[in-house]
């Protein structure tokens, strides 16, 4: 899709129904988006631009955005512009200064153009644009970019893209490395970047951000990847500065938007169902993982000190710390997530029973000895790679058969049949 039928598309859809007006640009929107395509995602901060010119206000976009997702095939481009759109009316003309943190490791070919390695993405300058567009050029943001001990030099080539961009005063990159080394207080008693797998670094970049106060101050987390456009920021903000300790972006509400590849499911269901069982505070909530979350910065040197995780399980300490501390602090907010799975750094790294077994360590830690969660807190503490391997292939059809909203109430497989999977 070219620049000019977007712009014929959207001068024949001025002025129609809102139905109508859907239905026009829905017929020449492409149904997928490219992450390494830059087209592609500044097609939806076009379309999200001209939505807001149109005059829709909050609960008008809000409309239309449940009306989107009950359309069948969903309009990915749409369902994205209209987020964009909400949340670019959220921040107008408010008060906030962001730290947006993300790690990188093995990100030396998605951190380039396309043009230089075909599953580049080109993350760091169209980070920058997105948050250039959603705070309409006010300089409201900063990006704290943490190698997590990259073999591949990615905080290197990040830094000379940053360079290169004349980015320095609001890109800042960081190595985790050199923090151990200096004996930084938030990432001991790490010996090594061997003992981290992402949350060492995130929480380095959070503790970094937080020591820079800032009126109305949010400090966030992302993925390297463009799996979520950062535009969406705004939606997170919102509640922060409503008085919500921590915003996280969820792919499981209705008017979420999901493009992901096959054969995850299962594993996933399997990983919220029992995490479940061991942290009861945190039931209300279902997706954990998504690499978008945000802060009160007043909170984050409380929150990142002394964490027992420092893989990829760290979020759930973090939401498990804030939860504790005032109870129902977490707001969850759909969100539009692509896949970026070309380069992904999970992919091979299959997390899930490191994961399970820090969310194991945090029930000891954090929790009183519970008859309901003690059966498997034991069940994970013994299992093994090959157990979980024989389990993840044979997972009940009572998990995979329910949405993972209902867990929390529900705990219908016990340890025992699921020792004997594995």
């Amino acid at each position: 899709m070219t620049p000019d039928s977007l712009g014929a598309a959207l001068e024949r859809a001025a002025g129609l129904p809102p139905a109508e007006v859907f239905d026009e640009l829905a017929a020449v929107l492409p149904g997928s988006i490219d992450l390494t395509d830059e087209d592609d995602l500044t097609r939806a901060a076009r379309l999200a631009g001209w939505l807001l010119e149109q005059g829709l206000d909050l609960d008008e976009l809000d409309r239309v955005e449940r009306d989107l997702a009950a359309r069948e095939p969903r309009p990915l481009a749409l369902e994205l512009a209209v987020k964009l759109a909400r949340s670019r009316r959220l921040v107008a003309g408010r008060d906030v200064f962001v730290s947006l943190v993300f790690a990188v490791y093995g990100e030396h070919n998605r951190a380039l153009p396309k043009s230089l390695h075909p599953n580049g993405e080109d993350f760091v300058r169209r980070k920058a644009k997105q948050l250039d567009w959603l705070f309409e050029g006010r300089r409201a943001w900063e990006m704290i970019v943490v190698d997590d001990g990259c073999p591949d030099g990615s905080g290197a080539i990040v830094q000379r893209i940053v360079d290169e961009e004349g980015l320095g005063e609001r890109v800042h990159v960081l190595f985790l490395e050199r923090a151990i080394q200096n004996g930084v207080n938030v990432v001991q008693p790490m010996r090594s970047t061997d003992e981290s797998r992402k949350g060492g670094s995130i929480l380095y970049g959070m503790w970094d951000a937080a020591q820079r106060p800032h009126e109305h101050h949010v400090v966030a987390y992302t993925d390297a990847d463009l799996s979520t456009h950062l535009g969406q920021l705004g939606l997170l903000i919102d509640p922060i500065r409503s008085g919500a300790l921590v915003a996280i972006g969820s792919r499981r509400e209705p008017t979420s938007v999901v493009v992901k590849g096959r054969g995850r499911d299962d594993r996933g269901k399997l990983f919220i169902y029992l995490w479940k069982r061991m942290l009861p505070p945190l039931g209300y909530l279902v997706d954990t993982q998504c690499g978008f979350k945000a802060f009160d910065a007043a909170l984050v040197p409380e929150l990142v000190q002394g964490l027992l995780e420092r893989g990829f399980a760290f979020d759930l300490e973090l939401m498990l710390r804030a939860e504790l501390r005032r109870a129902g602090a977490i707001t969850k907010v759909p969100v539009a997530w692509i896949d970026s799975e070309a380069e992904s750094t999970t992919t091979y790294l299959q997390p899930y029973l490191s994961m399970l077994k820090g969310a194991a360590a945090m029930y000891r830690e954090y929790m009183p000895p519970s008859p309901a969660a003690e059966p498997f807190a034991r069940f994970l503490e013994e299992l093994d790679e090959p157990g979980w391997q024989r389990l993840v292939a044979d997972v009940p059809a009572a998990i995979t058969s329910r949405d993972p909203a209902e867990f929390g109430d529900w705990a219908g497989v016990d340890a025992t049949e699921l020792a004997r999977r594995s």
